[in-house]
């Protein structure tokens, strides 16, 4: 069996993490079985579809790297086919012309709604002749009786009674299709042989396999993905933090982090925590993903971004940390190696933004030095220190990681001082406040010119000071 899955967002927003994790499962089932990943956009709700949204799904597939084998198909484009289709369920007898009014279908409704029962519409035009040049719907003619039977690869066999299905619209009085006839239309016409989704479609699925069978057509196998809460319990919305994955890359996220995270929600194989993509594709199995809802936890993410920014490629990191550090106006060509910069801090962040945050003073001078670091540091005991500094480094020509901390180490000896009592201010007075990577990596990573200018600086907050004590 040739194995195609399909991913098929409606582009009325941003791509949601719940969407991305479909995405997900879709792309690794593929992968996992040398099928075919097929993206296709949904966009037929003509109102609320927008060419912004199309591009924020497709930024954030590319961002994610969940490349598509086929696409993206545009529903849009496809109108003339589902006409055809409807036309040819119309001629067999399997639709029928509908010109009921608002108000007659809202009465049923009431009626339903007083006698407590589903809601339905009771069929009054199967049997009538409707002018088709005079306003109305398409409805498909839904078997009277029998039972739809899902084999869920998810949540095993659900059974549908065709009595409490109606004969739902598939061509609206304007004219377009309405989503259970494209969508079937679409898996039909593109060889879909796996449909895995949100399980918010459950009650969609026993209507389009009534369609499929119409058609003549096998429908492919089903598997119904559960929604992912927030910590609260609550469906995972704005309320709870990020939910467009595209935030989670202006917040500092690592794609790997997320996808790595995506996976283990509702998925699991053993107690493994960390995957890569690779072990991703060999171990993914859509029949092991849990029947329960998941719960994001924003922690959890936060702790594998760490690992993927201490252990990953730093050349990735850097290219990634690039666009984060543009966005506080630094541009990275003017400070040291970037790989460099990520190597020295990547045990001190969680996410790029607060690697790009804690890396400011290697490009850019400060406005002060914090008052506590300097209260602390900065007395008039590290003055002799920092001169002592400050005279080795302008003479320093050798401006390598090891001669820097030989230097330090000579000065603290010639001085009889503990290596703490020279680097700490040093430390202040060149990054501005009390932490940062090793004084030789930082000194280094700075450059001879700023640290200079830098030291000149906190030289003379301690003379006045001193100055200012004396008086």
């Amino acid at each position: 069996m040739t194995i195609r899955t399909r991913f098929a967002p409606s582009p009325t927003g941003y791509l949601h993490v719940g969407g991305a994790r479909t995405a997900l499962f879709s792309w690794l089932y593929a992968r996992r079985h040398g099928g075919t990943f097929v993206l296709r956009i949904e966009d037929t709700d003509l109102e609320r579809s927008t060419t912004e949204s199309v591009n924020a799904i497709l930024e954030g597939m590319t961002w994610l790297g969940l490349e598509y084998d086929e696409g993206p198909f545009y529903q849009t484009r496809r109108f003339d086919r589902y006409d055809e289709v409807i036309g040819e369920l119309l001629e067999k007898g399997l639709a029928y012309r509908c010109d009921c009014s608002r108000e007659r279908i809202e009465r049923l409704r009431e009626e339903a709604m007083q006698r407590r029962e589903k809601p339905r519409y009771d069929g009054h035009c199967r049997h009538r002749q409707v002018d088709p040049d005079k306003p109305h719907v398409v409805r498909f003619r839904n078997p009277d009786e029998g039972l739809v039977v899902v084999d869920d690869m998810i949540r095993g066999r659900i059974a549908f009674d065709n009595r409490e299905l109606d004969d739902l619209i598939i061509r609206r009085s304007d004219g377009s299709p309405t989503y259970n006839l494209t969508v079937v239309v679409d898996d039909s016409d593109m060889a879909i042989s796996h449909v895995i989704r949100g399980d918010d479609h459950i009650n969609n699925t026993p209507r389009q396999i009534n369609i499929f069978r119409a058609l003549g057509k096998e429908p492919p196998r089903f598997a119904h993905v559960p929604m992912i809460l927030g910590e609260d319990g609550a469906r995972l919305s704005k309320r709870h933090g990020a939910v467009s994955v595209m935030q989670y890359r202006e917040e500092g996220f690592l794609p790997e982090a997320l996808l790595n995270y995506l996976v283990r929600l509702g998925w699991s194989h053993g107690d493994q925590e960390i995957f890569s993509l690779e072990e991703m594709i060999q171990l993914f199995e859509i029949e092991d993903v849990n029947k329960a809802p998941s719960s994001f936890n924003t922690e959890k993410l936060l702790w594998l971004n760490q690992h993927y920014l201490k252990q990953g490629d730093p050349l990735h990191i850097a290219h990634l940390l690039s666009y984060h550090l543009g966005r506080l106006g630094i541009d990275p060509t003017s400070g040291p190696d970037l790989v460099e910069v990520v190597e020295a801090q990547r045990e001190r962040a969680r996410t790029l933004v607060e690697m790009a945050e804690i890396s400011r003073f290697i490009y850019q001078d400060f406005e002060q030095i914090e008052p506590a670091a300097a209260k602390k540091h900065l007395r008039p005991a590290a003055r002799q220190p920092l001169e002592r500094m400050r005279a080795a480094l302008a003479a320093q020509e050798d401006w390598s990681v090891e001669a820097l901390h030989r230097l330090v180490e000579q000065v603290a000896e010639e001085l009889e001082l503990k290596m703490g009592k020279v680097a700490q201010p040093l430390r202040v007075a060149v990054v501005g406040r009390a932490a940062s990577p090793g004084i030789d990596v930082t000194l280094h990573l700075v450059g001879q010119e700023k640290c200079l200018r830098r030291i000149d600086r906190a030289l003379e907050l301690i003379r006045e000071r001193e100055a200012a004590a004396g008086q």
